[in-house]
């Protein structure tokens, strides 16, 4: 059966908390995961979200701050340890392959996997499957960052009112699928497009054009939100965003359901968040994230 659904391991700014662990998201996409900035502590978290090395096909990693990276060294030599029979790939941003380099090899470990490495370099596709598109678009914060989102390709949703005026049922209703025409009957004729799904992971970034790209018309966007309005003004020296900027890009940008995450820890009251959000003007269905959260992504509209 298929699942889409966001699993949080993390959802600490800059260091981790009693309550709250560094950053780590793993979306299941159908039979894929895909594990975005896996930060320290991410390998423990996994194991308590019953997440497995064999559960990983791609690692997203925006940028090479440590919050969002310095858990790669211990995920790498987990799926190499577990021996994972599939081939996994990792995208990170192509100036900081350095980094990558220190933290996939950081200490000795026997490598049994293929890990391919497929580096971000500019905006544009990152992976292209037959389920979806994986993009990546460059952000803004004091060292490069890439935002990634997951298109789905748009499919066609059948229309049995239009299937019975034509004298299309039975084995036909799969054929004209498959082949387009049945009896000069075109699958045009009785279907309308099924948009695909979009899912957008944005995490450190000021507000800048590649925020708003990432966010458009998504199904589910988790953004960063590691600022109160009140900081604005530390939000936009350190590179962030505050609750009310991220909700203010979801409701322009027509976000079904705002995962709210990456939370300094000068904050005590989460569902402040929420209200500043709320206050923002957006409407849609709104989560405030907490560790070990499974957040199902919206069914198809």
């Amino acid at each position: 059966m298929s699942v889409r659904e966001l699993v949080v391991l993390g959802t600490a700014s800059q260091v981790p908390t009693r309550h709250r662990n560094h950053n780590g998201y793993l979306l299941r996409w159908d039979g894929e995961g895909i594990l975005f900035d896996p930060g320290e502590g991410t390998q423990r978290q996994m194991l308590r979200a019953g997440v497995a090395a064999h559960d990983l096909n791609r690692i997203c990693i925006t940028h090479f701050h440590g919050d969002h990276s310095l858990g790669l060294a211990g995920v790498v030599q987990r799926i190499n340890l577990d021996r994972v029979p599939h081939e996994i790939t990792a995208h990170y941003p192509k100036s900081g392959k350095r980094f990558f380099d220190r933290l996939r090899y950081a200490t000795a470990y026997r490598e049994t996997v293929d890990l391919t490495e497929a580096p971000v370099e500019s905006d544009g596709p990152a992976a292209v499957t037959p389920s979806y598109t994986l993009e990546a678009v460059k952000l803004s914060h004091p060292v490069e960052s890439y935002g990634y989102r997951l298109i789905e390709p748009d499919g066609r949703r059948m229309l049995p009112d239009r299937l019975a005026a034509h004298g299309i049922k039975g084995p036909d209703v799969g054929r004209i699928q498959r082949e387009g025409v049945v009896d000069g009957v075109a699958l045009e004729d009785v279907s309308e497009v099924r948009r695909g799904q979009r899912f957008a992971f944005v995490m450190d970034t000021r507000l800048c054009d590649g925020v708003h790209a990432l966010a458009d018309g998504c199904d589910m966007l988790v953004i960063e939100s590691t600022f109160l309005d009140e900081d604005t003004d530390l939000a936009v020296e350190h590179g962030h965003l505050t609750a009310g900027q991220a909700a203010t890009v979801a409701r322009e940008a027509g976000v079904r359901h705002l995962v709210l995450t990456h939370f300094s820890q000068r904050y005590t009251d989460p569902d402040e968040f929420e209200r500043q959000a709320r206050a923002a003007g957006f409407e849609g269905e709104l989560t405030v994230a907490h560790d070990l959260l499974r957040v199902p992504v919206p069914k198809r509209r």
